[in-house]
């Protein structure tokens, strides 16, 4: 590989192996993770074929914690985190600080040094965001009570991380006065965080507004970048605080700003993207030889890491005030790590606390803690029903009172309305209205939290993204609407929810008109082009304008709506059809008049009414209590309140309408 093209040749392989493995681990129903870790280690120095440049994969790792911090620091809220502090302050702590010990205790039966020992444990105590919001969402658990103290719990976990790693290169200098030295630190980050709420928060919150009013999407995206990037270097440059750290605070302060929403949608892509590249270079610096003659440490690791942090969370539920069924949550959450123990591990390595031995030694253990963690998540029913069989540690452990059930346990002949943004907002608000039930899935974290403390039943989660779908009781679903703009998402959702309820009437939201046959193919019952209705509405008022009927216009509309919803754009065929008729039928009106309390008709029959023989009109139907009435019969007796239909000229239906308002 020539030098050159070092850096070009380790992306681009990097992105075809995470590609490759990442798909084969979402088919073996293995979190993505899993597959770019393992595509990591085919493109290391350990196996054969390709080698990737490690400094280079090393340094585009440094971007994706970057990008990964910003991430977290955009969707942190301090009211969220507030809400939960009973549990989650002393419960990160406390779990922080027992998994460091445990594996500090098994670090030095295997005879490391003190150092390493405390960086092992420190590795194993934080669990990674990106496995627990996934086995959340999957779930639909991000927006109950238990995901909110699980997300609250590992936020808390993650700054003290961020804290540890502000102090490591201090400790490990090991020159001067150590407590002078960590004070010296700690003043320097203070500073930091002092201009950055401070100041920051103003600065970044109006030069992102003034850049939003040039409408240019890509000087919005390069100043959201330079942002996240420039913060954190200039954290590392100029108060010595970790780039990690520098991210997260920048992510905070933008997420103040009145377009926070537009800046987290704008970064997906760019952290999804770094955060792949970070995994693979995890991946490329395990050694497979290492692992395979330390596979009993491996197995160790593994299994303090999964069974032995969810017992210790689990035992939490000893003294902290909350539900059983929230710790059980929680300890199948936390029983895996991730991303924050590869980044105190390589500032462990960077440091010479640890060797690249035992750095390898905790990278094995992620990947199998990552494997198990679905597995942990479906445990949980089983949990608590054994649990629940030991009436007295069942007590100890409920100390937050009655434990709140997932409210998908009871739902059934709701409606599921996967968006809620303009579209989905109004159908919801009319199903409300209508006493129906509904249940919302949104891929906002915020807006899913706001939905909830407003009563509305709703679960956080991408539905084209992740398994949420199993959780939203489709096969006892009365329809399925699916709103989200993005028509690949939607395509996605629909195969989905058909293969998993192939009789569940689906109505999809088509972007474009090419795409109807589509969805229609893959299991939609009904689609709907928002852009080809709004145009019929305007080709509706035009048509009234120009004299046409309220019916004529009907019948027009009804004929290019169904030609184009069967998959066939209006065109010569359909035309002539529509003008005959409209010639057919010109001057004829179709309208509903309501009969009053005044109208002397209330109680006549429609023969002693005789409204055919006084105004010309026609009475084709009524509706009354709700119910439709075809064709009545000349024995039907009006009612006051009765919705009546008429046919007939306009002059003709006006003077029926009168007679019905008031008998004039």
């Amino acid at each position: 590989m020539h030098g050159e093209f070092a850096l070009f040749a380790t992306i681009t392989m990097a992105v075809l192996a995470a590609f490759l493995f990442g798909f084969l681990a979402r088919k073996l129903r293995l979190p993505s993770l899993v597959g770019y870790l393992v595509a990591g280690l085919v493109i290391s120095p350990f196996t054969p074929g390709f080698v990737g440049d490690v400094d280079a994969a090393s340094q585009l790792a440094e971007i994706g914690v970057v990008f990964m911090m910003f991430g977290v620091g955009l969707h942190f809220s301090l009211k969220d985190l507030w809400s939960v502090r009973a549990v989650a302050i002393p419960g990160a702590i406390l779990q922080t600080a027992l998994s460091t010990l445990a594996g500090l205790a098994l670090s030095q039966l295997w005879g490391w040094s003190l150092a390493a020992g405390l960086v092992l444990g420190l590795s194993l105590s934080v669990a990674s965001t990106v496995v627990l919001l996934r086995g959340l969402t999957d779930r639909g658990l991000v927006s109950t009570p238990h995901g909110r103290v699980a997300i609250g719990w590992l936020v808390f976990e993650d700054l003290a991380t961020i804290v540890i790693l502000v102090l490591m290169p201090v400790l490990a200098s090991g020159g001067g006065n150590p407590l002078l030295s960590v004070g010296a630190a700690l003043l320097k980050t203070a500073v930091f965080v002092a201009i950055m709420l401070l100041v920051g928060t103003r600065v970044m919150s109006w030069l992102l507004t003034q850049i939003a009013y040039t409408r240019s999407r890509e000087l919005f995206i390069l100043a959201v970048m330079a942002m996240a990037l420039g913060t954190a270097f200039a954290a590392f440059e100029l108060f010595g605080v970790s780039l990690a750290l520098g991210a997260f605070l920048a992510g905070v302060v933008v997420g103040e700003s009145d377009i926070h929403h537009q800046v987290g949608a704008e970064v997906v892509p760019f952290r999804d993207f770094f955060s792949v590249l970070f995994f693979v270079s995890v991946g490329m610096l395990v050694d497979p030889a290492v692992v395979a003659a330390n596979i009993g440490k491996v197995l160790a690791l593994s299994l303090l890491v999964v069974a032995g942090k969810a017992l210790l969370t689990q035992m939490l539920g000893l003294v902290l005030p909350a539900p059983a069924r929230t710790m059980i949550v929680v300890a199948a959450g936390l029983s895996q790590i991730g991303e924050f123990s590869f980044i105190v591990g390589q500032a462990g390595v960077a440091l010479g606390l640890l060797d690249a031995d035992q750095y390898g030694l905790i990278l094995a253990a992620a990947v199998v803690s990552i494997v198990v963690n679905p597995l942990m998540f479906n445990l949980i029913p089983t949990v608590e029903r054994t649990l629940q069989r030991l009436p007295r540690l069942w007590r100890l452990l409920d100390r937050g009172g009655p434990t709140p059930a997932p409210f998908t346990e009871a739902i059934e002949g709701h409606v599921v309305i996967l968006g809620y943004g303009r579209v989905g907002s109004h159908i919801g608000g009319v199903l409300r209205r209508l006493g129906l039930p509904f249940l919302v899935v949104e891929q906002n974290m915020i807006y899913a939290n706001e939905l909830q403390a407003q009563g509305i039943k709703t679960m956080f989660g991408d539905a084209a993204n992740s398994e949420i779908l199993l959780h939203v009781g489709l096969e006892d679903a009365r329809a399925l609407v699916v709103t989200v703009p993005n028509e690949t998402a939607a395509e996605l959702i629909v195969t989905a929810a058909h293969a998993l309820a192939p009789e569940l009437p689906i109505i999809v939201r088509a972007a474009t008109a090419d795409r109807l046959d589509n969805l229609f193919h893959l299991g939609a019952r009904h689609a709907v082009n928002p852009e080809m209705e709004g145009g019929l509405e305007m080709l509706r008022l035009t048509l009234l304008s120009l004299g046409y009927s309220a019916g004529q216009i009907q019948q027009y509309v009804d004929t290019v709506r169904s030609d184009t919803y069967e998959g066939i754009l209006p065109g010569e065929r359909g035309y002539p059809v529509l003008d005959q008729l409209l010639m057919a039928t010109r001057g004829v009106e179709i309208v509903w008049e309501r009969l009053t309390d005044v109208s002397p008709l209330a109680g006549q029959t429609l023969a002693e009414a005789n409204l055919r023989a006084r105004s010309g009109a026609s009475v084709v139907a009524l509706l009354r209590d709700g119910q439709i009435i075809a064709n009545p019969g000349p024995e039907l007796r009006f009612a006051a309140g009765d919705l009546v239909g008429l046919i007939g000229e306009a002059g003709e239906v006006a003077v029926a309408g009168g007679l019905l308002r008031a008998g004039l």
